[in-house]
């Protein structure tokens, strides 16, 4: 880019982290998002191109994550400059790997970046929110949380975004696995029931807070016995094909846990170390190509700087 112009990247992330829907997740090293961005003659942000996206995408401002949640932060600011924004996709598409939150994300670190970052990390966080909203119609940020600060973060009231980071054990490494099926986030959240029962809600506040016990204290077997999802996991494993065949080859392999990412169809497990990570990932890739589903896998560990500017 040149000196009115720039690019920054934000990065894929992995939600609810089995037992913690809405209110967990934990930023990738890649897959990710790149958003080019530099001055115009005209006030306000226009989206000028968009990449990796077949077209999916639209490029009017108020419909689409990224230029939405930029014209926030300039409206926020008061500032009187114009934008123009290309998109550059460069992870899955509806994957269940924060695409559209990694977009708004990157929005609104590029706009910042070129005001002379008037406003901290955090301070943009309910901005991107916005962004993201308009993909899935619901306010949280336990995809754009962990994009934007980097790390695995912890989110205990979506509504107020009061969110914190959770220590991350060394050496942890993220598998991820894309099936090439499509799961759309509204469809996986329409198929969720209202009704949890008493037991349910206690096993799972259990596997919340043995989890987040767990990695504070870099606890690997309490990660590996809490890492289970009662209520989510068994409504949505229907949507992606083999699922349950794919989270059993990977706990074959030793990973301390494997379940849905996001709203699907991805599928992660956690591992103790990248020996592990790989012979997990293999295994589940395995499944999926003995069973001809076109797929794509990620071995990462867990990316603490989130955004940045390249």
């Amino acid at each position: 880019m040149s000196e009115t112009g720039m690019k920054v990247f934000a990065p894929a992330s992995v939600a609810n982290v089995a037992c913690g829907y809405d209110i967990l997740g934990f930023a990738l090293e890649k897959p990710g998002d790149e958003i080019m961005v530099r001055f115009s003659d005209k006030p306000g942000v226009r989206i000028t191109k968009i990449t990796g996206a077949k077209g999916k995408i639209p490029y009017e401002v108020e419909k689409n994550t990224a230029g939405f949640a930029a014209q926030k932060v300039l409206e926020h600011l008061g500032s009187p400059r114009g934008f123009e924004l290309e998109i550059h996709k460069k992870m899955p598409f509806g994957s269940g790997l924060g695409s559209s939150a990694a977009s708004a994300v990157g929005g609104v670190m590029a706009i910042n970046e070129m005001l002379g970052n008037p406003l901290t990390k955090r301070e943009l966080l309910p901005f991107a929110v916005l962004g993201e909203q308009i993909a899935d119609g619901a306010y949280h940020a336990d995809n754009v949380g962990p994009s934007l600060l980097g790390g695995m973060t912890f989110i205990r009231d979506n509504a107020t975004l009061d969110i914190h980071k959770v220590h991350v054990p060394r050496g942890l490494i993220a598998v991820v696995i894309y099936p090439h099926v499509q799961v759309l986030t509204r469809d996986s959240r329409n198929i969720l029931s209202d009704s949890v029962t008493l037991k349910q809600t206690v096993q799972q506040t259990g596997n919340l807070g043995g989890l987040l016990l767990g990695m504070n204290n870099s606890d690997l077997d309490l990660i590996k016995r809490s890492l289970n999802d009662v209520i989510i996991e068994p409504q949505r494993a229907q949507l992606i094909p083999h699922f349950y065949d794919v989270k059993e080859a990977a706990l074959k392999e030793d990973a301390l846990g494997c379940s849905i990412s996001g709203a699907g169809p991805s599928i992660f497990a956690l591992c103790a170390n990248t020996f592990i990570a790989e012979n997990v990932g293999n295994a589940m890739q395995k499944v999926l190509v003995d069973n001809k589903i076109e797929n794509d896998l990620f071995i990462s560990p867990i990316n603490h700087e989130g955004a940045i500017r390249l």
